[in-house]
């Protein structure tokens, strides 16, 4: 088929068996390939699904200018739709953004508000979320698209991701293993595949440092996964286990990818293998896990796929193997 145009590219990731990093009997992990669309990430998902129902029911027109507090893939992703889309986009960062990710924005002609004072907990966050109020107030017909709350950010993994993976499976999985950010792809696709899979355990792979489940707050180097926030979206959520990585763990999880399958993937993929290495001494046989590579190991190259940064990281080596809920 010939597609109209990039964005309509997206979707239809593969699934894939990671035998060689994980050659045990009895043991299937299944990884759906998600730095395969266009934009370099799942966050392509959100950003066409977001757009394109705003277009659809009225709420985004033409004459919309789109917000977005973002340093990331999903900055990246909501630039490329607005391309596409003849959208204004203005993208919120701050010092932190990595220069190959500030410059893909800038060749996809977004906007760029670079906020430069660091909040009272010493980070960007606050800092970027007042700067989106500020512009919401000054450009006429803004809005602000607010990822972290956006009930669309579920429901495009619950209607698109999550039904793929159905829809391609051979067999039925037993666990789903996903990092977290702003929650909605674990919950989206959650949702979806405990529809078809009713004992499907859920298990969230959270950064040390991160706040999504209440754990203290702390340095993270690694984008991508964990947030300072608490996302509304988290409300919603029902995870059976949280898996904690740290940064250096996430890098050697990112780097045996490589080395055993020829998968280049970000940090958030190196989380996600370093946490399914945790549960294989708790693993019964057989077994099936199904986990998500959520982008690119370019954008990484600087980060978990160098030595000099490796070598500098301060945070321990080892982090708590994972934390069960009680609620």
């Amino acid at each position: 088929m010939i597609h109209e145009s990039v964005i309509s590219c997206v979707g239809q990731t593969p699934l894939v068996f990671l035998r060689r990093l994980f050659p045990y009997q009895g043991l299937d992990i299944i990884a759906k390939l998600e730095f395969l669309n266009p934009g370099g990430s799942v966050k392509d998902r959100p950003a066409r699904f977001i757009i394109e129902q705003g277009l659809q029911d009225g709420t985004i027109t033409q004459k919309t200018h789109l917000i977005e507090s973002t340093s990331g893939n999903l900055g990246i992703a909501l630039a490329m739709v607005a391309r596409v889309h003849k959208l204004a986009f203005t993208c919120v960062v701050d010092p932190k953004i990595s220069p190959v990710n500030l410059q893909i924005l800038k060749l996809l002609e977004a906007n760029i508000e670079m906020v430069s004072e660091p909040d009272e907990q010493g980070g960007y966050l606050k800092s970027r979320i007042q700067r989106v109020h500020e512009l919401l107030q000054s450009i006429p017909q803004s809005q602000w698209i607010n990822q972290y709350a956006n009930q669309l950010n579920w429901k495009a993994h619950y209607y698109n991701t999550g039904s793929e993976i159905v829809a391609n499976l051979d067999k039925p999985i037993d666990c789903l293993v996903t990092a977290v950010s702003t929650t909605g792809t674990i919950l989206g696709v959650s949702s979806r595949l405990r529809q078809q899979f009713p004992n499907l355990r859920v298990i969230a792979v959270d950064a040390v440092g991160s706040v999504i489940f209440g754990t203290p707050s702390g340095p993270r180097e690694i984008p991508g996964i964990g947030a300072s926030r608490i996302p509304e979206l988290k409300s919603q959520l029902e995870v059976d286990e949280i898996i904690y990585v740290n940064d250096w763990e996430s890098a050697q999880g990112s780097r045996a990818l490589l080395k055993h399958e020829g998968i280049f993937a970000g940090g958030s993929s190196g989380s996600v293998i370093a946490a399914i290495q945790k549960l294989l001494p708790t693993l019964p046989s057989p077994y099936r896990i199904l986990t998500l590579l959520p982008d690119r190991g370019e954008r990484y190259l600087n980060l978990v796929y160098d030595d000099n940064w490796l070598a500098q990281l301060s945070c321990p080596k080892t982090s708590p193997i994972f934390s069960t809920l009680t609620s």
